[in-house]
């Protein structure tokens, strides 16, 4: 998919011009090219109307790259990887994973490239993004990084709001299900505070370097965006460290109630045993209540029974001051 978008000024003041972008059909100077898995034949119509280089157009939509800036000597065409996190599943809200995001600042256009939709970009089509203007490309990848770290932070608030919502689950009642929840929690908290390093490093290395031509403004906002993925990266890292000490701390409970059954089964198993031991002495020689020979020697059988339900209560006396009843 191929969408094409342009800024015009939609209202002027003496102390501010505000834009919007509208969407149009043909590539033109100064426009945002927006494209989400495209066709070879998209990727050639861009390569042989741009001038651009077909690895800045693939790289991105390889799963397995990493963040990184390159630039093309030959062209002066600046490309910027960024990871961006995503809903794994419609069916496992829970569980997200990061895509790498391409984004491609040339002379006259800046190109976004993604294997997947972006939701945040969503918000520059729909104006709803302040201070938006395709013309200045390096101010306007900026804030689509600015996008992204807010976009982190706010599936972080969701993912936080997810443990504590599990952990109470759990407090009533130890089941597999807010369990395996948790797990997905901790899976997403490892995918995204390792993303954002690698996105801060990205980061860091535009603001020292020459990748990209920088005004006072660009600079501030750069530094802004620094920070944000640094706050970003900080929350994973203690969200992160929360589940795995909450699942560290309910397999600690789980094994403590298995010890605990298990003692009582063992105890119970103990208790039992004690009378069948003392019934076996008697054998088959001493006659039950249903046998002719009972009324003539009824004395065994309940000397039988009466020492099975002592030893029985003796041995209950003995397993609970050893408190393993």
């Amino acid at each position: 998919m191929l969408d094409i978008f342009i800024s015009e000024e939609t209202k002027s003041s003496k102390d501010k011009t505000v834009y919007s972008l509208r969407k149009v059909d043909e590539i033109c100077d100064d426009c945002w090219i927006h494209l989400v898995t495209p066709s070879d034949e998209e990727i050639a119509m861009l390569v042989e109307k741009l001038d651009l280089a077909e690895e800045f157009l693939r790289y991105p939509l390889d799963d397995e790259e990493r963040p990184r800036v390159d630039v093309d000597e030959d062209n002066g065409d600046t490309l910027i990887i960024m990871d961006i996190p995503y809903i794994y599943e419609d069916d496992h809200p829970d569980q997200y994973e990061t895509v790498p995001l391409g984004i491609i600042i040339k002379k006259r256009q800046i190109i976004t490239v993604s294997l997947r939709d972006v939701p945040f970009l969503n918000l520059f089509m729909k104006n709803q993004m302040k201070d938006c203007n395709v013309r200045f490309r390096n101010r306007f990848a900026i804030q689509i990084m600015l996008a992204e770290a807010k976009e982190y932070l706010r599936l972080l608030r969701v993912v936080d709001k997810s443990i504590e919502s599990s952990d109470r689950e759990l407090a009533k009642t130890t089941t597999n299900r807010e369990l395996y929840r948790l797990l997905e929690l901790s899976k997403t908290l490892v995918y995204f505070s390792t993303s954002l390093k690698s996105d801060e490093a990205v980061l860091e290395k535009l603001m020292r370097g020459r990748a990209i031509r920088q005004y006072a403004e660009d600079e501030e906002l750069l530094d802004d965006v620094i920070i944000e993925f640094r706050q970003a990266r900080e929350m994973a890292d203690i969200y992160m460290s929360v589940v795995s000490h909450t699942l560290d701390a309910y397999a600690s409970i789980i094994n403590n109630n298995m010890n605990d059954v298990m003692k009582i089964l063992a105890a119970a198993t103990i208790a039992l045993s004690v009378p069948t031991i003392i019934s076996s002495f008697f054998g088959q020689n001493c006659p039950m209540p249903w046998d002719a020979g009972f009324a003539s020697q009824p004395v065994p059988f309940f000397i039988l029974v009466v020492s099975g339900a002592l030893s029985v209560g003796l041995a209950i006396l003995i397993l609970r001051k050893h408190r393993m009843l």
